[in-house]
C-alpha cells in the first residue's frame, strides 16, 4: 500500500484523502524507510510538503538505486522551476502542488501502472495476520493490553496495524485512546455480502501514532445486530489492508467472540494472578483446545503479575499448563498513561510494562522489534547469518492465490 511522509498530522490526513484505501501515514523519513523494510512490494511514497527538501531529495536518490521499483512523489508548497529540476534530477516521477488532491491521486495511480509495467501483475495476494486478545474475566486489563500490543506492533509505523473492538456492548477501545470516532462497526450492519476495503476504510479513525481502529458501538443494544457473519467479513477484509488485525474481545464465548477466534492466527489470553481468573482462564484454554483454536499459537499475558500476592509465574505454568510469553508489573505509571490518553508504550517506551508488552510482539511478529532509541534508518538490517529480516518477516505471510 502506498505510504504518505508528513511532519505535520494534518498534512498525513489531508495527503491519505487523495490517496487509495488503507494506505499508510507516518510522521518521519526515518518511519517511511522502516515501512519499506517490511514491504517489499511497495510502489509509491508521496513525501510531505512540511518536509526539507535536502531530505525529500535524498530520499529521491536512495530509492532511485535502491528500490527502482518504487515511485517518489514530492508534494511541495510552491513549484518553480528550481524544485521541479531538482526534484527530477533527484529522480522523483511526479512533482505536485499541495492544494491539489486530485494531482496526488493521479500520481499514485501513475506510479501503480508503472510499479505493474515492471514487476508485472501480482501473482499473490499477501495477507495479515489476526491476534485475538481474549480473557474470560473482565477487570483484567484486557483492553489496556490490547491497545499496548497493537501500539507496539506497529513499530512506530513500520507496520500497518488495525485494533478492532469486539466488545459489542462496552468497548473501551475509543476512550483509552481518547479517540471520537464518528463511524463505528455499528454502521457495517447489513454489509455482509458487500463489504469491501474501501467501505471499511470510511469506518475507521486514525490514531496519531499511525494506527486504525475500528470502535465499537456507542450503545450495547447494537450488539445483537452485529452478526458473526459480519464479524469474519469484517476480519477477513481488514487483513487484505493490514499486518496485524488486533482484535479486543468481550470477556466471554459468544457468537461474535468464537467467530473471532476463528479467523484468529495468534490467541493472547490475558490474566491476572487471582485464583478465579486462574479458574476461569483454565476452562477457556480447555475450551480452545476443544475447539481446535490457535493450538500452538497462544500467549498467555500476565498482567499485575506481582510475586507478593502469592502466586508466582512458575505456579501459574504447572496450573495452566502452558508457558508465560510475558509479565506485566502493577505500576502506577500504566494507569496515569491510560487515563492520558496515551499507552505506556508511547508514553514511556524504556519502562518495564512497555519493554515487556514489546518483547510479546516481538514473539508474535517473529521478528525483533526496533527499541525507543534503535536508529533505524537502516530498512533492511539483517540477521547474524546475513538473513534479510524483511524478508523473513514477509515470507511468515499466506499467500491466496
Amino acid at each position: 500500500m502506498p505510504v504518505a511522509v508528513d511532519t505535520e498530522t494534518s498534512a498525513v490526513t489531508a495527503l491519505l484523502a487523495g490517496m487509495p484505501p488503507g494506505s499508510q501515514g507516518v510522521d518521519s523519513v526515518d518511519r517511511m524507510r522502516a515501512w519499506l523494510g517490511q514491504h517489499l512490494d511497495e510502489y509509491v511514497v508521496v513525501l510531505g510538503p512540511h518536509l526539507d527538501l535536502d531530505d525529500c531529495l535524498k530520499v529521491c536518490e536512495d530509492l532511485r538505486v535502491s528500490r527502482p521499483t518504487v515511485s517518489v512523489v514530492l508534494v511541495r508548497d510552491k513549484l518553480d522551476t528550481g524544485v521541479l529540476g531538482s526534484a527530477m534530477k533527484a529522480g522523483a516521477r511526479d512533482v505536485v502542488a499541495v492544494e491539489d488532491p486530485e494531482a496526488v491521486r493521479g500520481a499514485v495511480d501513475r506510479a501503480r501502472e508503472l510499479w505493474t509495467a515492471l514487476r508485472g501483475p501480482s501473482g499473490a495476494q499477501q495477507l495479515g495476520r489476526v491476534v485475538t486478545v481474549f480473557s474470560p474475566k473482565g477487570g483484567v486489563g484486557k483492553t489496556t493490553m490490547a491497545v499496548n500490543l497493537a501500539l507496539a506492533l506497529t513499530e512506530r509505523g513500520a507496520r500497518r496495524v488495525c485494533l478492532v473492538d469486539l466488545d459489542l456492548a462496552f468497548g473501551d477501545v475509543a476512550i483509552t485512546m481518547q479517540l471520537f470516532p464518528t463511524h463505528s462497526i455499528e454502521h457495517a450492519i447489513g454489509s455482509e455480502d458487500s463489504l469491501d476495503a474501501a467501505q471499511l476504510d470510511t469506518l475507521l479513525t486514525r490514531h496519531a501514532d499511525s494506527m486504525m481502529v475500528l470502535a465499537a458501538p456507542a450503545h450495547p443494544d447494537v450488539r445483537e445486530r452485529v452478526s458473526p457473519m459480519l464479524v469474519a467479513k469484517i476480519l477477513r477484509t481488514l487483513r487484505e489492508s493490514f499486518d496485524f488485525v488486533v482484535v479486543d474481545t468481550a470477556p466471554s464465548f459468544d457468537e461474535q467472540v468464537l467467530t473471532a477466534l476463528d479467523e484468529t492466527d495468534e490467541c493472547v489470553i490475558v490474566a491476572t494472578l487471582d485464583v478465579p481468573t486462574l479458574k476461569n482462564v483454565k476452562v477457556a484454554l480447555e475450551t480452545l483446545d476443544m475447539l481446535d483454536i490457535a493450538r500452538g499459537h497462544r500467549h498467555l499475558l500476565l498482567n499485575r503479575a506481582d510475586d507478593a500476592v502469592g502466586i508466582t509465574g512458575d505456579k501459574v505454568e504447572q496450573i495452566l499448563g502452558i508457558p508465560v510469553s510475558a509479565s506485566v508489573s502493577s505500576a502506577v505509571e500504566v494507569a496515569a498513561a491510560t487515563n492520558a490518553g496515551t499507552p505506556i508504550v508511547v508514553a514511556t517506551p524504556s519502562h518495564q510494562s512497555s519493554q515487556a508488552v514489546r518483547a510479546l510482539a516481538s514473539e508474535i511478529a517473529g521478528v525483533p522489534l526496533l527499541g525507543p532509541d534503535h536508529d533505524d534508518a537502516d530498512p533492511a538490517p539483517t540477521d547474524t547469518d546475513g538473513q534479510d529480516a524483511a524478508e523473513r518477516g514477509r515470507s511468515r505471510f499466506r499467500l491466496r492465490r
